[in-house]
């Protein structure tokens, strides 16, 4: 009896036991992630649509049961964004994905956020501490090809602007030296006016005003984002287009391929910064966080985008589709960054999506391609104690057509 009894008391003390473990598990898989998406720099279409897209993978089945999303925007202060990193690793944060300000000034705030478990997931800008993951184009070379579609253009020779980013960041930098390391090897290059434009198409406009003023006989911009305001100041001046080379917006793309400004002396390549870094920065995250793949923190390598004037195709959809790459002027503004979307890693995204945030109606997540590409050293860039290779600067999307 006495046998029978303590087996009965060890079964439903086994019973209880199992019922509060499976309570348990039951208790974790409702409880959703905490993702913070933290802004530095914010105002314009680029960084509007980036955010957005995060919003939309977010509110996505089955992300949208999985995921609680907050977002922050500091502002372009690094101690801004050091102290709203703080209030989200001491909220519990499982996660931050971010656009950072500085490659260096946030380490330390990072590393104390690693220590204490939360992941750090940048997007297109980098940092240098070891324990993020940075999810960035820029050591795929847009400096250096962009730099040398704009000499081939113009033959080797002629004054030209440089249209550059936000100071200090990470982007600007290795955008620019990609850029030097070409102009420097042609002597008939002159870089006659180098200014702010804070990725901005009115920004550019403004300060390319100002620099045709002083040089009114200017023979290319190299521009980064907000390269259509370039293009709107030149068109306010009057007289002859010239040769530009910039990033993705939609204006751009349907201005290369306009033949009444390619009369007037237009051309270039639209290549550039892809908000789609966001958002696949966001699902590794998520896979990441879901061990669903087995990823230590590393620089990885989005690919860079290249569409040279006569290869712009309009989109008849709200999708890339066929091969399309840019949309009619009546669908989306001329801001519009063409590359947030991207059939392969993210086809759960459609314009509106981008523009307003929302989810694509019917739309699920979708895993991403089992390889993910490792980005190389980019010393101050992407890493800190190391050696970028001594072919950084290759070009490969283009070959130089002069000497």
């Amino acid at each position: 009896m006495k046998s029978k009894f303590s087996r009965g008391v060890a079964t439903a003390l086994g019973l209880l036991a199992a019922a509060g473990m499976w309570t348990a598990d039951a208790h974790a898989a409702d409880k959703k992630l905490k993702i913070y998406l933290s802004l530095s720099y914010s105002g314009n279409a680029w960084q509007s649509e980036a955010a957005n897209i995060v919003k939309a993978l977010a509110a996505t089945p089955p992300y949208n049961d999985q995921v609680e999303l907050k977002e922050v925007i500091s502002g372009t202060d690094p101690q801004a964004q050091i102290s709203a990193y703080e209030s989200m690793i001491d909220d519990g944060a499982d996660g931050i994905i971010s656009f950072p300000i500085s490659s260096t000034a946030l380490n330390r705030t990072i590393k104390r956020g690693c220590d204490q478990g939360t992941l750090f997931f940048m997007y297109d800008a980098t940092v240098t501490e070891k324990c993020a993951y940075n999810v960035s184009y820029v050591t795929a070379g847009f400096g250096e090809n962009s730099a040398q579609a704009l000499v081939n253009a113009l033959g080797g020779k002629g004054n030209i602007f440089l249209s550059r980013g936000v100071p200090g960041n990470s982007v600007d930098k290795r955008h620019t030296d990609g850029a030097m390391s070409v102009f420097n090897k042609y002597p008939g290059i002159k870089v006659v006016a180098e200014y702010y434009s804070y990725w901005d198409d009115r920004t550019t406009q403004q300060e390319t005003a100002k620099a045709l003023a002083a040089h009114p006989e200017v023979d290319g911009i190299w521009a980064q984002a907000g390269e259509y305001g370039a293009i709107q100041a030149l068109l306010d001046k009057g007289g002859k287009l010239v040769p530009v080379t910039g990033e993705n917006s939609n204006g751009f793309r349907l201005a290369l391929a306009d033949p009444a400004m390619k009369a007037k002396g237009l051309t270039g390549v639209s290549a550039g910064s892809p908000p789609a870094t966001a958002g696949y920065a966001f699902k590794v995250m998520m896979e990441v966080l879901q061990k669903k793949r087995d990823l230590k923190p590393e620089n990885i390598e989005y690919p860079l985008p290249w569409v040279p004037a006569d290869k712009v195709k309009l989109c008849k959809g709200d999708k890339f589709e066929d091969g399309c790459n840019a949309f009619p002027a009546d669908k989306v503004p001329s801001s519009f960054v063409t590359e947030v979307l991207n059939p392969e890693l993210l086809p759960e995204l459609s314009i509106q999506s981008a523009l307003n945030g929302t989810p694509t109606p019917g739309a699920t997540i979708q895993p991403l391609p089992k390889d993910i590409k490792k980005a190389p050293d980019a010393p101050g860039i992407n890493c800190d104690k190391c050696e970028a290779p001594a072919d950084q600067y290759k070009l490969t999307k283009i070959e130089a057509t002069v000497n």
